[in-house]
């Protein structure tokens, strides 16, 4: 380590303590980077805050001497949006991890941005109420982090995403100023929202440390259905049909070729004997003999049409969960390939048509690459994994992925869809935030920046230069 690297250490050191800094390579590893696997991490050191106030003073630090700090969370991010490779410190926000404060009246939660997801989730479970937002990250990913990216997950379609469940937050900007936004008001009509700027700004405006979530009311025994189709137009007609009887809590989409990884690398059979192209996933609440007569018959009328070739239902929640991780083990089974991401959306019923073209695009372009299709159908959100083969070194993999992401955003763009469903842009898709923002839409981004951190040093370089 050099002589510049230990005197920051020691001046980090003054503001946490000299055991809340890091300097040595196994931590700068690990704490400089998320999921993605593009960018090598070079940070100069990582520092792990305890309160509102170190947060403060070590923003107000980086505006003294001039150097960038980079949020840290979970580090489940899949844009690069925690990756620190240009010398940056890291602010790893793992000891603010407590919940503060509870209101059973107001059904709300005070947390710190450390709190991971399921924590939280079993917190609400324990006072009998229920946090939803929910995916395949949750033991790991922490609720700042959530917010920053205003992530989605598997029940968009029934509890929206993390942005629908921020009551108010506290926010450090990169003047070191705190701000106090909305404090749990469910009606606040005073002017701009603020929380709004921040949810999904993945910390280039300021850092989140401190926030009010809203709880919900359980679901009623949630039971899951999982049919086969054999093209994606017909996944349309069986979500349609389920939406006509059925308050829905999930509709998700896999395809065979995720369904045979997830089998062979986690050891789980075949929902049953019927091949198809593709599963749909339901989740419903099973809460009357009514609601089950009605799901019975939706899926045999589906059947009648031709657009179900089988199907499975789950008898309890043990069943239940089985069937989830056919679909929620796919990232895991398959990032041993190290996978090329994209995360896109186009509006529900959009979906078909644009998935067929870009499959078109990235079979033509790289017929030796295997596509693995996933992804929130119910909210027209897809996941494009093309696996990396084993012969092929990464740098030339990833450099063949990029040039044909290009083709693959024209495709976006022609759809009105969005590169960045909520993966966040990060640095993995900053080359092509074009292609869902206008010009004047990232000038108005560039000078929200200016305000809220006009010396540049609020994780800089990420969503735009």
């Amino acid at each position: 380590m050099s002589a510049m690297q230990q005197t920051l250490a020691a001046t980090l050191a003054e503001i946490v303590g000299p055991d809340r800094v890091s300097i040595d390579h196994e931590s700068l590893q690990v704490f400089g980077k998320d999921w993605t696997k593009v960018y090598e991490p070079n940070p100069a050191a990582i520092v792990f805050p305890g309160s509102i106030e170190e947060v403060q003073a070590l923003v107000r630090l980086a505006n003294e001497q001039k150097f960038a700090l980079v949020p840290s969370g979970g580090r489940t991010g899949l844009s690069g949006g925690a990756v620190a490779a240009n010398g940056e410190v890291v602010v790893a926000f793992d000891r603010m991890n407590q919940i503060l404060d509870f209101s059973a009246v107001d059904r709300q939660v005070v947390c710190q941005p450390g709190v991971i997801t399921e924590q939280l989730q079993q917190f609400a479970e324990d006072k009998g109420l229920f946090y939803p937002v929910d995916f395949a990250s949750s033991g790991s990913s922490q609720i700042g982090g959530n917010v920053a990216t205003n992530a989605g997950g598997i029940k968009v379609i029934r509890y929206g995403l993390t942005r629908d469940w921020v009551m108010g937050m506290k926010v450090v900007t990169g003047t070191g100023e705190l701000l106090e936004l909305n404090h749990g008001l469910v009606k606040n009509a005073t002017g701009y929202d603020l929380r709004h700027l921040f949810i999904g700004s993945e910390g280039t405006l300021g850092f989140i440390v401190e926030l009010t979530m809203a709880l919900a009311t359980p679901p009623k025994d949630p039971t899951v259905l999982v049919l086969a189709v054999d093209d994606l137009e017909a996944t349309m007609h069986v979500l349609q049909a389920f939406q006509g009887a059925l308050d829905i809590c999930a509709f998700e989409f896999f395809s065979e070729k995720a369904l045979l990884h997830v089998m062979a690398e986690k050891g789980l059979q075949r929902p049953f004997d019927t091949v198809g192209t593709f599963y749909a996933l339901i989740e419903f609440e099973n809460t009357s003999e009514a609601v089950m007569e009605s799901a019975m018959s939706v899926f045999e009328h589906c059947v009648e049409q031709g657009w179900a070739l089988d199907g499975t239902m789950s008898q309890n929640i043990t069943q239940a969960r089985s069937l989830w991780r056919l679909r929620e083990d796919i990232s895991e089974t398959i990032s041993r390939f190290t996978p090329y991401k994209n995360d896109i959306s186009v509006q529900v019923s959009k979906v078909p048509a644009f998935l067929k073209d870009v499959d078109a695009i990235v079979t033509s372009r790289y017929p030796d690459f295997e596509i693995i299709w996933f992804g929130h159908i119910g909210d027209g959100n897809v996941h494009l994994n093309i696996l990396k083969p084993d012969a092929l070194a990464k740098e030339e993999f990833f450099r063949q992925c990029g040039d044909v992401s290009y083709d693959i955003f024209d495709a976006v763009k022609a759809y009105g869809g969005s590169v960045s469903a909520e993966h966040g842009v990060g640095l993995l898709k900053k080359a092509y935030l074009q292609y869902s923002r206008s010009e004047a839409e990232i000038a108005s981004m560039r000078a929200l920046k200016q305000v809220f951190d006009p010396h540049k040093v609020m994780n800089p370089g990420k969503i735009f230069d």
